[in-house]
C-alpha cells in the first residue's frame, strides 16, 4: 500500500517571471490541495523570503533576467540557511537540452521538468521528492543531493545513466572518450 501525503499545510514556493506560468503552476497545485504561499517574479524577491522562514517546497523557473533559477538554486544550497538550504527544489523549463539539464543537477535542484506540466508530472515529481531517501551533500563546488540514485525505482521517464558510462557510452549513444583511454 501506497504512502499518503496531506500538502496542504505545506509551505511553498513558486517564482516564476511570467505571470501566466506563475498563475498556471499555483493553480495546478491548488488542484492537489497545495496552497503557494509565496509567489516570486524574480531570484531577488525569492532570497528575501527564504532568508526569513521555512519553505517546504520550492518550484522555481530556470530562465528568468538577472539572477536565473540555476542561480537561486545554487545560491539557496550554499546559504547555511537551516531547514530551506535543504528545500526540495524543482525546476522548470521550456527547454531541456542535456546542457540545461546537467545545469539543474549540478545547480543543486532535485528535478528539472520541461513546459508544458502535466498535472500529473508535476504531481509525481512532488511525491517523488517527498519520498526522495537520497542524502544531501557536499563535493567540491557541489551541494545538494545525491546526484546518483541509489534505489532500483526511478521516476517515470528517469533513465540510469551510470550504467551507460560503465559499458563505455555516452548519454547520447555515442562511444565515451574516457572508456577508450584503457583499452589496448
Amino acid at each position: 500500500m501506497g504512502t499518503i501525503f496531506n500538502l496542504s499545510r505545506a509551505v511553498v514556493m513558486v517564482v516564476d517571471d511570467n505571470a501566466f506560468s506563475l498563475r498556471l503552476t499555483t493553480q495546478t497545485l491548488l488542484g492537489f490541495g497545495i496552497k503557494t504561499r509565496h509567489l516570486c517574479a524574480d531570484a531577488q524577491s525569492a532570497v528575501d523570503i527564504l532568508k526569513t522562514g521555512p519553505v517546504d517546497l520550492l518550484i522555481v523557473d530556470c530562465d528568468m533576467p538577472g539572477p536565473d533559477g540555476y542561480d537561486l538554486v545554487s545560491w539557496l544550497r550554499r546559504s547555511n540557511l537551516d531547514p530551506n538550504a535543504f528545500t526540495p527544489t524543482l525546476m522548470i523549463s521550456g527547454h531541456t537540452r542535456a546542457s540545461q539539464v546537467a545545469k539543474a543537477r549540478d545547480c543543486g535542484a532535485n528535478f528539472i521538468v520541461t513546459r508544458p506540466i502535466t498535472p500529473a508530472i508535476l504531481l509525481e515529481r512532488i511525491l517523488w521528492m517527498a519520498r526522495d531517501p537520497r542524502p544531501f551533500i557536499q563535493a567540491g563546488e557541489y551541494v545538494g543531493p545525491d546526484r546518483r540514485f541509489n534505489e532500483p525505482d526511478l521516476p517515470p521517464g528517469q533513465v540510469e545513466r551510470r550504467a551507460d558510462r560503465l559499458r563505455g557510452k555516452s548519454i547520447f549513444g555515442d562511444e565515451d572518450e574516457g572508456s577508450k583511454e584503457g583499452e589496448s
